[in-house]
């Protein structure tokens, strides 16, 4: 994982940057923001009244007084009132007030959306200090979903061990948002990984559509959503290699894959795994991390117009800095 992060970095300080961190009042947070700045990864804005930053990064011994960290208070922010008005057009038919529009957009997880959406950021890091709800609304309701989609989902990078007998990256869906997804989202979902497999390991996707059944031996309901979301992604003339329905085995491993599915483009050399459903890819990442000993980094949240990826509450001040290593590249 050292090592596939190095790579992530270098690529990331190309892109020259800058990313939001909207919780200024987390411990966790002001030392990522010193991290990324420390290693020149981007420019770095927290949000919240700048001389109470300060003092808290003082008091906890975090130097944030680096040429790359601005401190940004949303209540006094010249665009504030921009932002508000443009928030209450596209809000008012749901019955927000220009009043009500005002108090919100200067919530930070609000505010910090709104800088990505208006370009002054090219995304936002945040769930440190707030639930995946709360991060994933403000990005709904400011940023949108990706043109083309309908869905938000997550995938995580699972980086094998060099013990395995197959050490190549993969990358796992959904495993962390959309539970039961119906064949529009899981081609949704394969189209969103696809994407974000290539933008963060920088090579192409070959997507598998997983279930229990291969190219028919078996027949059940639960089938049949895989193989629609295939026919629907295949309406899409998508530009990545992709099949299903595939067994795990049939997806993976070569010899298998001629055995099961010897028509299969993708010849058991899947590197993205859609799973039918969000109980079959949490177990699935965790099998294959707590078994395999692989390294799971993410959820990377995808779908979005624009980059937001959410933090689990238990994070580590280096998570805060990988995650804005992920946002960076997939601008």
């Amino acid at each position: 994982m050292i090592d596939l992060m190095n790579k992530l970095k270098a690529r990331a300080k190309e892109k020259n940057g800058t990313v939001v961190l909207p919780e200024s009042s987390d411990i966790r947070v002001l030392l990522g923001a010193a991290d990324i700045c420390g290693q020149g990864l981007a420019k770095v804005i927290l949000l919240g009244e700048p001389e109470k930053v300060k003092e808290k990064a003082k008091g906890a011994g975090i130097d944030i007084e680096c040429e790359g960290i601005s401190i940004i208070d949303p209540y006094y922010h010249e665009r504030s009132a921009e932002f508000a008005q443009w928030f209450y057009e596209k809000r008012r038919e749901k019955g927000l007030t220009l009043e009500g529009a005002t108090q919100i957009v200067r919530e930070k997880l609000y505010f910090g959306a709104l800088m990505v959406k208006f370009g002054m950021a090219d995304g936002m890091v945040a769930g440190a200090a707030h639930t995946t709800g709360d991060v994933l609304k403000a990005a709904l309701q400011v940023v949108g979903v990706k043109a083309g989609l309908k869905t938000v989902s997550s995938s995580f990078i699972m980086v094998m061990p060099n013990s395995c007998a197959n050490t190549r990256l993969y990358s796992f869906a959904d495993c962390a948002v959309v539970i039961d997804p119906t064949s529009e989202q899981l081609a949704d979902i394969a189209i969103s990984t696809a994407s974000t497999h290539k933008a963060l390991l920088d090579e192409e996707p070959r997507v598998a559509l997983l279930s229990f059944s291969t190219h028919g031996s078996g027949k059940h309901e639960l089938v049949d959503k895989v193989t629609t979301a295939r026919d629907l992604i295949k309406e899409r003339n998508v530009d990545f290699v992709f099949d299903g329905e595939l067994q795990l085995d049939a997806a993976i491993v070569p010899r298998i894959a001629q055995s099961k599915a010897p028509s299969s483009v993708l010849a058991g050399e899947a590197n993205v795994l859609v799973f039918p459903d969000l109980q079959s890819g949490n177990i699935g990442y965790k099998l294959t991390q707590r078994l395999a000993n692989a390294e799971a980094i993410g959820p990377v949240i995808q779908g979005l117009a624009a980059p937001v990826c959410d933090l689990s509450r238990g994070c580590s001040a280096e998570d805060v800095t990988n995650t804005a290593v992920l946002v960076l590249l997939m601008k």
